[in-house]
């Protein structure tokens, strides 16, 4: 299992709805992995992207070629706005708390990411929402654990597993298509992104 592509520079782009990091270019060299995010990143708008809960942004390389198939064109490495392109890691199926390390960093899985309208816009795919939340294999937001350089190329190394079944892709569909989901979510309250645990909190003293 490796990070393919740190994809972290040069993101700005600008759309019908303003400017925009989902652009990420691919870069050689170590990168700063903080508690805030990656060193470079262009964050345009904080109040959804970057911060503790969402210091990078992992998707699968695999999932690529569905998605080009679909689309019948290319996607480029950092075309869904990822920080790191995985390979050989499943993505989707990774449990919330899980670790990974890379490089000398260390990275805890804690939130699927849920598409918004600029990632249509710059996919100029006017369906790209709904066909996405169909797709159903959202990447994985990351919170750095333990700060330090990676570069692409690096291994990932699973370095804890949590014992529950609470996967990333279960998440998104309790978030998108399956709310009902969402008091599962209870055990897992603790390490969700912040504003994804008060949803779950909320939903269970409704249920109370």
């Amino acid at each position: 299992m490796t990070v393919n592509l740190a994809v972290v520079r040069d993101g700005a782009w600008t759309g019908k709805m303003g400017r925009s990091g989902i652009d990420k270019r691919p870069v050689s060299g170590p990168v700063r992995a903080g508690p805030e995010g990656l060193g470079g990143d262009t964050i345009c708008d904080r109040r959804f992207h970057g911060g503790v809960d969402r210091a990078g942004y992992a998707f699968a390389h695999e999932d690529y070629a569905w998605w080009i198939e679909t689309l019948g064109r290319p996607i480029l490495p950092g075309n869904f706005g990822e920080n790191l392109t995985t390979v050989d890691l499943d993505v989707t199926g990774a449990r919330i708390g899980e670790l990974w390390a890379i490089g000398s960093a260390v990275f805890e899985v804690c939130a699927p990411r849920v598409p918004c309208r600029v990632f249509a816009g710059f996919w100029d795919v006017p369906d790209l929402i709904a066909r996405f939340t169909r797709r159903a294999t959202p990447g994985a937001y990351l919170r750095v654990r333990t700060p330090g350089e990676i570069t692409a190329g690096d291994p990932i190394t699973v370095i804890h597993r949590p014992d529950h079944d609470i996967t990333v892709g279960l998440v998104f569909r309790a978030l998108t298509t399956e709310p009902e989901l969402l008091p599962d979510l209870g055990d897992v309250a603790d390490v969700l992104a912040t504003d994804i645990s008060r949803k779950v909190r909320r939903r269970l003293a409704r249920s109370v």
